[in-house]
């Protein structure tokens, strides 16, 4: 039984979706600050986490940069009335991976936790490697010599998916129906999303120019 945290304190929101996800074959905790959202992610494990942003006291935004600062894996879905394309940004560059603004569906809801449980469930090869980088998909580690740094979920199936196909030019469409499960909540402009997390995190290992933009065609990585 996959096991929730919803952190957020909207009353009737938490009245709603609590038994409507009890009744669908979720365990569900929740709490109403992003303090005590930290105190239970301490000590419970959760398959995902459905986060407020605006929270009183310590806001989901800085919950979610503490908690992956940590080590933390857990798929976070954003809950919140902020839809500016700059505040989507803002979330999935905090660490989350999915963002639903309210009034939420709960039919919405309820279809993209399903999603985001069959793409957690996308198996990976443990290790590969072009070059001197490589690639644990299984620990979601990318290193260089002595540099490493920790992958997203989405950020490893993507760069395992490039590694896996050198050198062939793939558009955003491409890389939606072959690194994301069909019926996904995503589209072409999450993909050019994590394709930019993806760089950052590359760039850190001195790799920044390993995924090329081909103009009005795609993406590619040159062997």
């Amino acid at each position: 039984m996959p096991r929730l945290l919803i952190v957020d304190d909207d009353l009737h929101l938490l009245e709603s979706v609590e038994p409507f996800l009890v009744s669908n074959g979720y365990a569900v905790d929740t709490c109403q600050t992003a303090e005590d959202g930290m105190q239970l992610l301490g000590v419970y494990s959760y398959d995902i986490i459905l986060l407020d942003w605006s929270l009183p006291g310590m806001d989901g935004n800085e919950l979610c940069r503490r908690f992956r600062a940590g080590g933390g894996q857990t798929p976070i879905v954003f809950l919140t009335g902020k839809n500016d394309v700059q505040d989507i940004e803002t979330a999935l560059g905090s660490g989350a991976d999915d963002y639903l603004v309210k009034p939420i569906n709960i039919r919405e809801l309820y279809a993209r936790l399903k999603a985001m449980e069959r793409r957690s469930t996308v198996k990976l090869t443990p290790v590969l490697q072009i070059g001197d980088l490589v690639l644990d998909s299984e620990l979601r580690s990318l290193s260089v010599g002595g540099e490493s740094v920790q992958l997203r979920h989405k950020e490893a199936l993507l760069l395992e998916y490039f590694i896996k196909h050198p050198n062939r030019i793939f558009s955003a469409q491409q890389l939606l129906d072959g690194v994301w499960p069909a019926n996904a909540a995503a589209s072409t402009n999450s993909v050019r999303t994590w394709i930019n997390y993806l760089r950052q995190k590359l760039a850190e290992v001195g790799h920044e120019d390993l995924i090329e933009t081909v103009p009005g065609a795609g993406y590619v990585l040159k062997k």
